[in-house]
């Protein structure tokens, strides 16, 4: 199978050992993995900040890019739920201000093949042992958009609970949002901070030594707070934990 990897604006920027997990993961697994060197935003930080007709030049550009390839994965389940969830009401809103079908027309090819990770390699690969060695304590927190949005349900926990070495602890208050929320943690700093601060206590309380979740932006927002709060934890993407093999530890 031919797959083309979505990497998204914070993993190409701040992250890109992510990426790197992500391309070893599937090449380990079979998969035959592109990069689109076209690629650019999804439009999601103009969409949720209330720029729409701003998005609409990035979604079309996103389905040219992509949209000839039999799958889309993303290590981002907020990105991911920019493409299925939010794409699709572009189009309508288009269509009820009387702009046509043009827009749905574009955008349809890729709303039902872009793929967060962990739904990409539950549902279609099939697989939920990888073959991963992780000899750590983790907590696995739960982002909003993949939990809410996508509906990844216990995905990421079965690939996790399949991973040899691994304690998986149970986090508490793990449906609460970790502050972050897009430009949400710098409009309403204090309110973020706070919420970050009592996710990464709840995290803490497991005694884990990794908190690991299926979305950069939130594990940076994380990671800066247990920076900030002095704790002996470290945020990782569930990528990079899956790709990590005894014979290729993580990066």
């Amino acid at each position: 199978m031919r797959v083309a990897l979505f990497l998204t604006c914070v993993n190409d920027t701040l992250c890109p050992d992510t990426g790197r997990a992500v391309v070893s993961l599937l090449t380990r697994l079979g998969v035959e993995v592109d990069f689109p060197m076209a690629q650019t935003c999804c439009g999601q930080a103009h969409y949720n900040t209330g720029y729409r007709r701003e998005a609409e030049p990035l979604a079309r550009h996103f389905s040219e890019v992509f949209g000839e390839y039999e799958a889309i994965v993303t290590p981002s389940g907020s990105c991911g739920a920019m493409v299925r969830e939010l794409y699709p009401r572009m189009g309508a809103r288009a269509r009820a201000e009387g702009r046509g079908t043009a827009l749905a027309t574009a955008l349809a090819p890729v709303v039902q093949k872009t793929y967060e990770l962990s739904e990409f390699l539950v549902d279609v690969l099939g697989v939920t042992d990888v073959g991963a060695y992780y000899p750590h304590r983790v907590t696995y927190h739960p982002t909003c958009h993949g939990l809410r949005g996508l509906g990844l349900g216990d995905r990421p926990r079965r690939l996790l609970e399949a991973v040899r070495g691994l304690e998986l602890v149970e986090l508490p208050g793990a449906q609460e949002c970790c502050g972050f929320g897009g430009t949400f943690a710098v409009k309403n700093a204090d309110v973020s901070a706070a919420m970050g601060a009592d996710k990464v206590r709840n995290a803490e309380s497991t005694g884990a030594e990794v908190l690991c979740a299926a979305d950069s932006s939130c594990l940076l927002h994380i990671g800066g707070t247990m920076s900030r709060l002095r704790t002996g934890m470290r945020p990782v993407h569930i990528a990079e934990i899956l790709a990590s093999t005894e014979e290729e530890p993580a990066l």
